[in-house]
Formats: C-alpha cells, sequence, structure tokens
C-alpha cells in the first residue's frame, strides 16, 4: 500500500543499493539509480557553515569611579541576563553570628525603597518577560548573586530594580520574621531529605576547615536564627556590600548601555545602611586544618512508600586539592572527570558515565555499593576533593578501604586513553554548559569578580588539553600528603577510627590496618 502512495506520488522504490532510494521519475527521463549517500550529479556542491570553536565576542569590562565593576558578554537574542554579584558569603561571618547569607539570600527582593512588596517587584519584570532570584554559592562560598533575565528592551528598569534590591532593601520586621520561618523550615528539610549531599558537603566542609572561612556554616544554625535582626544585616551590609566588591555582570546586551545603567543607577547611590565602612572586612586565608565530623542517625526510614530506599551510611572522604588561581586547578578538574561515579542506578541507562573510575572499579565490581561519586570544590585560597560514598551499615569499613584505596590509585600512571577521553568529556560538559544565557552570566561575573578579568572558554579548553599524565601524578602526590577531612552520616557501628584512614591513605596500597577482635 505504501508503494502505491509513493507510485502516485511519482516515485519508484529501488533497493538496489541495499538502502531504500526513492527516485523520481517523470517523462523526460529522471536520474539514474544513485544511492542517497551519493552527492547527486550536476548539483553545486553544498558549503556548510563552520564554527572556529572561538566566541566572537570578548568580554568586556569597565571600572567605574567608585570602584564597581562592570562586565559584559554580548550573545545574539531578544532577553538578556543582568544581576549584581557581590564578594559576600558565609565565610565572612567570622565576627558576626553564622548565617546572615543565608537571611540575606531569603529576604532578597524583598519591598525597598521604590517597590511596596515582593509582588510589585514580581509586576514590574513580567512586563518585561523577567523572572529574578538571588543565591549565595552551592557551597561555602563567598559570592552572593543577585539576578533578572528578562527582554533586552527592559534593561534600564531590571538594573534600576537590581540597584534598589541590592542597595534599598526595606528589611521590614515581618519580612524578617517570615524569614526565620523559611529558614527553620529548610534546616527541617535538611535533615528530612533522602539526599544527604547537602548535609555531607556542609560536615566536610566543616571537618576540613575547622572553624574558619570556607569551613563556617552555609545554613544558618537553629541557634541564631533569633539572634538574627535588622541591625545585624545592617551592620554587616555596611562591611561588605560596598561598591569595590560587586560586579554588575550582564550577558545578551551592549557593553556601552549597560555602563549608562550603571552610571544612572549604582554610580551616585547612598544605601539604606549610610556610607560603606570596609574597614572591619575578614580578610581570613582558608587554613585547611582536616578531621572528622560524625552525626549518628537512623536513616532506616528516609524514604518510605512502594519502593523505599533501603539504609544506608554515608562517607565523604576529601583531601586538600588547590585554588582555582592556580595552575594546578586545571589537572584536579580532569583527574575529578576521570573518578567520575555516580549512582549503582543510571537514569541515562546502562553505559552513562561507565568508562570512570568510580564505575569500573568500584560500582561494577562492589554490586552492594549504592554510590561513589568524585566531586572537586575549589575556592580562591583553598579547594577540597572528595569521594562520597554510601553503603548498606554493616560494610562500611570495606567501603571506606575501597575509596582509600582509590585515593592511593590516582597517583598511578593514568591511561591515554583513560585521560584522553576525560579531558574531552571536560571539554564537553564546559562547552554545553556554556550555551545557557544564565550559566555565562555567573561564569562571567565570577571570574570578573575574583580576578579581575575573564578566561574565554577556548583558553580554558587549551589549558585542558595541555594537561599530561605527569601533571595527574604530580597534583595527587602533593594532594595525598595532606590530612584527610572526613563526613560520616547514619549508622556508624563499623566506621573505621579518624586514625586507621589516615593510615590507609599514607600507606602504599590504601588498605586499612587490619583489626583483630577476639569475639565478633
Amino acid at each position: 500500500r505504501s508503494q502505491l502512495l509513493w507510485a502516485k506520488a511519482g516515485y519508484t522504490l529501488d533497493s538496489s543499493f541495499g538502502i531504500a532510494a526513492y527516485r523520481k521519475y517523470s517523462s523526460g527521463g529522471g536520474y539514474p539509480n544513485i544511492s542517497l549517500s551519493t552527492p547527486l550529479p550536476g548539483i553545486p556542491k553544498p558549503v556548510f557553515a563552520s564554527v572556529d570553536g572561538q566566541e566572537k565576542y570578548e568580554t568586556k569590562i569597565t571600572t567605574l569611579e567608585n570602584g564597581l565593576k562592570v562586565a559584559s558578554q554580548n550573545k545574539f537574542g531578544q532577553f538578556c541576563t543582568v544581576g549584581i554579584l557581590v564578594n559576600s558569603g558565609s565565610r565572612h561571618e567570622t565576627k558576626y553570628p553564622s548565617g546572615i547569607a543565608h537571611f540575606l539570600e531569603k529576604l532578597s527582593f524583598s519591598s525597598t525603597a521604590q517597590y511596596g512588596s515582593k509582588d510589585e517587584i514580581l509586576l514590574t519584570l513580567e512586563k518585561h518577560g523577567g523572572i529574578c532570584d538571588c543565591q549565595t554559592s552551592s557551597c561555602n562560598d563567598y559570592t552572593t548573586m543577585y539576578a533578572v533575565s528578562a527582554e533586552v528592551k527592559g534593561l534600564d528598569t531590571v538594573v534600576s530594580l537590581l540597584s534598589d534590591a541590592v542597595l534599598q532593601p526595606r528589611l521590614l520586621d515581618e519580612e524578617i520574621e517570615m524569614t526565620r520561618m523559611a529558614v527553620r523550615f529548610e534546616l527541617e528539610d535538611l535533615n528530612m531529605r533522602p539526599d544527604p549531599e547537602p548535609l555531607l558537603t556542609e560536615m566536610i566542609h566543616a571537618a576540613a576547615y575547622r572553624g574558619n572561612t570556607v569551613g563556617l556554616p552555609r545554613f544558618c544554625p537553629a541557634d541564631n536564627v533569633d539572634k538574627i535582626d535588622k541591625n545585624v544585616l545592617h551592620s554587616y551590609l555596611r562591611n561588605y556590600y560596598s561598591p569595590e566588591r560587586m560586579v554588575l555582570a550582564g550577558v545578551g546586551i551592549e557593553h556601552e548601555q549597560l555602563v549608562e545603567c550603571a552610571r544612572k543607577y549604582l554610580l551616585h547611590v547612598k544605601p539604606v545602611w549610610g556610607a560603606s565602612s570596609a574597614t572591619s572586612v575578614d580578610l581570613s586565608v582558608a587554613q585547611y586544618t582536616g578531621g572528622i565530623i560524625k552525626m549518628e542517625k537512623d536513616m532506616s526510614d528516609v524514604s518510605l512508600g512502594p519502593t523505599p530506599i533501603p539504609e544506608l551510611t554515608h562517607i565523604m572522604i576529601g583531601l586538600e586539592s588547590c585554588s582555582f588561581l592556580e595552575e594546578d586547578f586545571i589537572p584536579f578538574a580532569v583527574l575529578n572527570m576521570m573518578m567520575g561515579g555516580g549512582g549503582s542506578f543510571s537514569a541515562g541507562g546502562p553505559g552513562k558515565g561507565m568508562f570512570t573510575r568510580l564505575y569500573l572499579n568500584v560500582l561494577n565490581r562492589h554490586h552492594w555499593m549504592y554510590n561513589a561519586t568524585s566531586y572537586h570544590h575549589s575556592y580562591e585560597d583553598s579547594g577540597l576533593l572528595c569521594i562520597h560514598a554510601s553503603a548498606d551499615p554493616r560494610q562500611v569499613r570495606e567501603m571506606v578501604e575501597i575509596i582509600t584505596r582509590e585515593f592511593i590509585q590516582m597517583a598511578g600512571n593514568a591511561g591515554e586513553m583513560e585521560l584522553e577521553r576525560a579531558k574531552t568529556q571536560l571539554k564537553s560538559m564546559l562547552m554545553m554548559n556554556l550555551e545557557s544565557r544564565p550559566v555565562i552570566f555567573e561564569d562571567v561575573g565570577r571570574q570578573v569578580l575574583s580576578t579581575g578579568k575573564r578566561k574565554l572558554p577556548h583558553e580554558l579548553c587549551d589549558l585542558i588539553s595541555n594537561v599530561t599524565a605527569g601533571d595527574i601524578k604530580r597534583v595527587t602526590t602533593k594532594m595525598l600528603r595532606s590530612k584527610p577531612a572526613v563526613a560520616a552520616l547514619g549508622d556508624l557501628t563499623e566506621l573505621p577510627s579518624y586514625e586507621h584512614i589516615q593510615a590507609a591513605l599514607s600507606s602504599k596500597d590504601g588498605r586499612l590496618p587490619r583489626m583483630y577482635r577476639l569475639f565478633r
């Protein structure tokens, strides 16, 4: 029947080349039997668009008279992402009650001098098809980001609104009370959610940098919720929300236009807390201490339902890596990619990520391991490379030994194919992430805030391509000299002592010291 339909349309089915090729025929003759994989004769050769792999637009940066940096990256399209990044976060709370950055994140885009409520702000943005968001970094970092995505023609309104939200918040008593409720709810949720990732990340940072900088709590401790009020917030804002600690970043707009708006709304504006006095800014450098933080917790009823998650114990072991300003940052990023890992159930179907070491050596060999994933957290003065693993509480000792052995094996020679695959994967991930406008915005803002300039993607790809097996061996050997940081959550009866974990990471094969028990 289908052949009949094709025949009516003037086509004939031809399978002489082993593939179905449809041949158009007419009274004046037609094409001879030509396969679909062969160019048609007499037709000009097609010219395809080529990509040179480099961005057409460079990142432009201007510093205003008051020290505020304006950075932009043009990008085709009718929408733009614009925001203010502030060098302020939980690491700066040494002299304050911990949790201020968490409070400010929740209070963002509330009532300001110009707008009576959050609803008013959202309605204003809606006229330009806009949305807004504020976040402190996902790790204990130093950046608070206020961002808006909207139509390009609404740029003036957007910058005016951002200036108001960052420098003129009203911080009304009822808003602070609502924030207290939101923070309490988030803390409860953190302890109840089946995914322990945020809690473990908080714990490993507290263990690795005990009591300083990136080791200070990102989430507001329950005891501090009632201590934070308008006066405490203003005192903090006066120190850290000064123009020289800010970047106005934009993607998808003309640089001159953004600078003009910055001059109009951010140059001579007096903040609601008065003149900034950046006299007592905390300039502490991260001090890596290593150590262990344990949280005994019943995980048997974390996720009930038709397919409950079995009771698991979660362990995270980390070692000091390096700052993102150092040259070794790129080899560490490649090493992290080479370790890879994930859950034992791969949502993308069999084969997804199966070539990384934590899949090949850990999850594929030990069926009882529920998860093994590598993470790399990097800051302006330090870094942490860690492996998170989870398994049944009875197999915690064995699981820890498997992880310590993986750390030791990192210092071995990386195979050429394995290394090339990790480098290609890292470049691919970098480029695919930078397809998204909000990601470009964050990249521009963060790089300009921390270094005053921006490395373009093709420069980073060149650096990744130059990483050798020798670099991986060198950075791993240096990393293995540091004391481990350990975070443990769940039933910890079988957890080896910190000294034993340290001994395993100092040994040649990564094995834990043998324990002899008279009674089992």
